[in-house]
């Protein structure tokens, strides 16, 4: 039997071809310098009306920009701006990893590295320490803020309507997951009163979480670094041996980004 494709399969396959004609459209403006759409779409090998369709939709996002003389484009702000997050966030991996290595080996327990992203905290970076057995690679995750140490940490100097915004659904994800908003503001509130967040068996069933929040030059929450390790070893005693720690490496690591405490 011969497979004929559907509709979906064809719009599928479009919009793959228009997002990389798109993106080939960046790679010739940052080779270039400056082009009309005509050469654009020349070295596209598509029509030109398809070319300056593409270059329109760039240009609302202010990727590309069009340059004294009509019909020229150039890379746009947009570029800039994406760049320098990428940037940022290569910069606060860089000077958080000593610090997270250094935390790993005092604590014994795996350390991760968070910073927000969209309705997420995006993990960023991780180190595991000796006592973990087995640990899960974090990097690259995007997990829910409010069942999560460092989500808690990331939220927890978020005004409305920006709070909401993010925060989105409370998913259960087991029986100790925070699901009432009234709730999540009392843990909020006291992650901004002592400085530290806490999740446990709340993502995952056996695990335990204490995060603290990382800030910048403004007194901005940046981003926020945990440590973690199955719930059983965190008892409260553990945990407050392991605070201080987790204190002067969000301490050190602010500093690094330019925060002066009051």
């Amino acid at each position: 039997m011969s497979w004929t494709p559907t509709d979906q399969d064809r719009d599928t396959a479009g919009t793959v071809q228009s997002v990389d004609r798109a993106i080939t459209i960046l790679e010739l403006l940052a080779r270039h310098g400056v082009a009309g759409v005509t050469q654009l779409a020349t070295e596209l090998g598509v029509h030109k009306s398809t070319a300056s369709r593409l270059v329109s939709a760039l240009e609302q996002r202010t990727l590309v920009e069009q340059v004294e003389d009509r019909g020229k484009y150039r890379l746009g702000v947009g570029i800039l701006r994406l760049a320098g997050a990428t940037t940022a966030r290569l910069d606060l991996v860089q000077e958080a990893r000593p610090l997270c290595r250094r935390l790993a080996v005092t604590t014994g327990e795996t350390v991760n590295l968070a910073v927000l992203s969209g309705g997420a905290a995006l993990y960023i970076d991780q180190v595991a320490g000796a006592s973990t057995l087995s640990s899960y690679n974090w990097v690259g995750q995007h997990v829910p803020l409010h069942a999560t140490s460092n989500g808690k940490a990331l939220l927890s100097e978020l005004a409305e309507p920006d709070l909401t915004r993010t925060l989105g659904e409370l998913t259960a994800y087991t029986p100790s997951t925070i699901t009432e908003r009234n709730r999540l503001d009392r843990e909020l509130a006291a992650v901004r009163e002592h400085g530290y967040a806490m999740a446990t068996d709340e993502l995952d069933v056996g695990l335990t979480a204490v995060a603290a929040p990382v800030r910048d030059a403004h007194g901005e929450v940046v981003a926020s670094v945990s440590v973690s390790g199955p719930s059983f070893r965190f008892t409260p005693e553990r945990i407050s041996q392991l605070l201080p720690d987790l204190r002067r490496a969000v301490d050190d690591l602010s500093a690094a980004m330019g925060y002066r405490a009051p």
